[in-house]
């Protein structure tokens, strides 16, 4: 009984650390903070999950830069992304709280700019993470399409069908995320153990099974082109093959994006300060060795790279797995592919709708959508705005032959936009950030991490611009410019005309305390004497 009371006191006192340390910001505890270290980390290895965008885009990689591209790309991405990571999660460690990039922009920038920042900060944001729901579920509904054409040959899947399998999938998130918000935690654990112990099973399993393996000089050599269309050539003629290789790397820097998740749960998070930037960090590290693996197993086992590349199921991946395993048991792995697929994007939604949550609450979008149910404790209302914007940025796949690309190209740069601005504002103000830092603390090497991280989100943010299929028509246009250009000049133009007028962003006496090294916490003078004023007068009345 007696260690049962003291881990009663010891878990009271974390809570209220934690609820301590939000109030310095302004905020009270509205979320339900019940989560771990191992479930902050388990929800940005999810939503990064290699296998999603390794599968989803493993034809992308073949035709643009082919293995050479796909496999020496993951490693050189993977150490920037690492660096990005490390920036953002000595970030995280001193502002924990939901609203996460936007937030730390609005606390790191000077007074004079700190609202502008938020909002930009927080659009990109938002752009970003509905492209990133957008781009997972929508390549499940894809994969799910595929898988239904194996037993089924004469099912065609058309655009329009996939849109409406899209959908359900978005309604089966929203359903999770809205009724079984206490269950979260648990699949999250399921989703761990898919994600590493499944998905390592099913790289030494086609390893193990493939008939034969291709040489390393194919794997790290081997360049491809297959950006050309109808006889055109590829950009790595047109262009140069150092253009070919910077549009290629999107699959690496895709997959690995997302990591953001950990500071948005961290108003759910026990110890957020420690357990969210260890998150943030840990997920990145993890999934670059275990997509390392995965992308290798795939590309030592392709039995012919010609029929891979023209598969009639047109998903490589499944092609692949039908080589080693034959069509039954193919299915059976691409089932457990789906698996975390479906789980990436029940968690991308849960991290979707916690930033929306956060930025209605300071002003960022309608107030409407800053609300807590009582009885489910989840921000419903922000749940499914995700949903919906979701659906409508997928809309375009109806005539574009590109779209999921270019979904995915608006995903990694909105969310890489969104990491690199509180970066570069802690790198220009460092004495204001270093003021601030917590547990996780860079040292010396802040700076130089800083400063290469800020290098490489400016450079993928010109590489993912740029078209990808060879000749530019309205159906190739790589529409990512026009979907970054209208929140760019949409958010500034609203900021001229309207936004300055009213959105403060997160309390503007909070962050300038903070600045300052006031603890909101600790009751303020002028309450202290007005307490006494009262107690004064009350005993003077008692003694007349």
């Amino acid at each position: 009984m007696a260690d049962l009371e003291i881990e009663r006191q010891t878990t009271n006192t974390v809570a209220a650390q934690d609820e301590d340390i939000l109030a310095t910001f302004g905020y009270k505890q509205e979320l339900k903070r019940d989560w771990g270290l191992a479930h902050n980390f388990g929800v940005s290895f999810s939503i990064i999950s290699v296998i999603t965008g390794l599968t989803t885009l493993f034809s992308y990689g073949l035709n643009t830069g082919g293995p050479a591209v796909m496999s020496i790309g993951w490693i050189v991405v993977s150490f920037f992304t690492l660096m990005v990571a490390t920036a953002m999660g000595e970030i995280v460690s001193a502002i924990p709280t939901s609203g996460g990039p936007y937030f730390w922009a609005a606390l790191m920038a000077p007074p004079r700019w700190s609202a502008f920042a938020a909002w930009i900060t927080g659009w990109f944001n938002l752009l970003g993470q509905v492209a990133v729901t957008t781009g997972i579920s929508f390549g499940l509904a894809n994969l799910i399409a595929t898988v239904a054409t194996v037993k089924s040959p004469d099912y065609a899947p058309t655009p329009a069908k996939t849109i409406g399998i899209y959908a359900a999938v978005l309604v089966s998130h929203g359903l999770v995320n809205t009724f079984g918000v206490r269950v979260l935690k648990y699949l999250n654990n399921v989703s761990i153990v898919l994600h590493s112990a499944g998905v390592t099973a099913l790289a030494i399993a086609v390893l193990a099974k493939a008939p034969k393996h291709q040489p390393a000089s194919f794997v790290f050599g081997y360049l491809n082109d297959g950006t050309g269309i109808d006889g055109a050539p590829g950009w790595g003629e047109r262009a140069s093959p150092a253009y070919l290789a910077v549009c290629g790397s999107l699959l690496a820097q895709y997959t690995l994006t997302g990591f953001d998740a950990s500071a948005h749960l961290s108003e759910e998070t026990r110890k957020a300060s420690w357990s969210a930037p260890i998150g943030v960090v840990s997920s990145v590290g993890f999934s670059a060795i275990f997509g390392l693996l995965v992308l290798l197993a795939f590309l030592f086992s392709i039995q012919d790279f010609a029929a891979v590349l023209g598969s009639k199921y047109e998903q490589p991946v499944l092609q692949i797995l039908i080589d080693i395993f034959g069509e039954d048991g193919a299915l059976v792995l691409f089932s457990l592919i789906i698996l975390c697929v479906w789980h990436c994007g029940l968690f991308s939604m849960t991290s979707n709708s916690r930033m929306m949550f956060a930025f209605a609450r300071d002003g960022g979008i309608h107030p409407f959508f800053h609300h807590v149910d009582v009885r489910f404790k989840s921000p419903i209302r922000a749940v499914w705005l995700a949903a919906t914007l979701s659906f409508i940025l997928a809309l375009p796949s109806l005539g574009s032959s590109v779209a999921f690309a270019a979904a995915t190209s608006i995903a990694t740069i909105g969310l890489y936009i969104s990491y690199g601005i509180p970066i570069l504002l802690g790198l220009i103000w460092h004495k204001e950030f270093t003021a601030m830092k917590g547990p996780f603390n860079l040292g010396g090497l802040s700076r130089v991490i800083a400063f290469i991280a800020v290098a490489w989100i400016i450079s993928i943010t010109v590489f993912f611009v740029l078209p990808t299929a060879n000749p530019v028509t309205s159906q190739t246009l790589n529409y990512t410019v026009v979907a970054v250009g209208i929140i760019a000049v949409g958010a500034t133009t609203a900021w001229i005309l309207w936004a300055r007028r009213w959105f403060t962003g997160p309390a503007a006496e909070v962050m300038e305390a903070m600045r300052l090294g006031v603890d909101l916490t600790e009751p303020r003078v002028e309450e202290n004497e007005s307490e006494k004023g009262v107690k004064t007068t009350g005993a003077t009345a008692e003694s007349s």
